[in-house]
């Protein structure tokens, strides 16, 4: 697949992350095949995941495809952005197209970033995982790869003001592949997430600038971030209101 607005975009994320002094470390990096397709999987705790995830791509010399949302593709400045670099649009109404050209992106030999979480984590903990993860890493016969981030948050997530300051560190956890077996795809998701739950918590307690009591952190390691429960409720109701918001706008049609 021919690339030509990648590259200046990764040395402009780069220069973005040097401005911004953030103290990045990947670890299992050698997980990350050096050609040939592979599903990604990765937590999802931040509206930039996206960028710092294709960071554990890069010693390996590779670029990751990631789907995403419509609602990317369908804005005037970051469509033909996202366009260019070849990630997938998902429509959440829709999403057989979206799966299909992820598998034809792995038949290509491509990295394809997922999120199976499908949405941001308020608890910064593992939310419930769609099984689309593990049934696309075996239908294209391709490895399946979980990665874990952590202090992305902090630079900008729901609920919570951007903040540029410089300084934070980010780490990046790339685990072994995952063997997808059989066509239990329940199964295999649940194996897929206790293995990323491993490596978050694992990631979470090695994390350089951990601080009890911070917004950021979770509420089962000493935080003051949602609890899982209450991060399900604070859900419910957002997906209420949007649809009371869809409902009345329909009204004034």
């Amino acid at each position: 697949m021919r690339d030509l607005t990648y590259p200046p975009v990764i040395v402009a994320a780069k220069t973005a992350f040097k401005a911004m002094g953030l103290k990045i470390d990947v670890k299992g990096s050698e997980h990350i095949p050096v050609e040939g397709g592979a599903v990604l999987a990765i937590n999802h705790i931040s509206y930039i995941d996206f960028v710092l995830a294709g960071v554990a791509a890069q010693p390996a010399k590779r670029v990751v495809r990631f789907m995403a949302k419509r609602e990317l593709f369908d804005h005037r400045i970051s469509g033909p952005l996202m366009r260019s670099l070849h990630h997938i649009n998902v429509d959440r109404a829709d999403g057989m197209q979206s799966y299909a050209t992820a598998l034809d992106y792995l038949g290509r030999g491509e990295l394809v970033g997922l999120f199976p979480e499908a949405t941001i984590s308020r608890s910064f903990e593992l939310k419930t995982f769609k099984t689309g993860t593990t049934r696309m890493a075996a239908e294209a016969s391709v490895p399946l790869i979980p990665v874990i981030l952590w202090g992305t948050q902090r630079i900008y997530t729901k609920d919570h003001p951007r903040d540029f300051s410089r300084g934070k560190a980010i780490s990046i956890t790339v685990g072994e592949p995952i063997e997808v077996i059989g066509s239990s795809h329940v199964a295999n998701t649940a194996t897929l997430r206790t293995r990323m739950s491993e490596l978050l918590d694992q990631t979470i307690r090695d994390y350089p600038q951990h601080e009890p009591g911070a917004w950021w952190v979770p509420a089962s390691y000493g935080g003051t971030a949602p609890t899982v429960e209450q991060a399900q409720a604070m859900e419910r109701e957002e997906m209420r209101r949007r649809a009371e918001k869809r409902r009345a706008e329909r009204r004034v049609v």
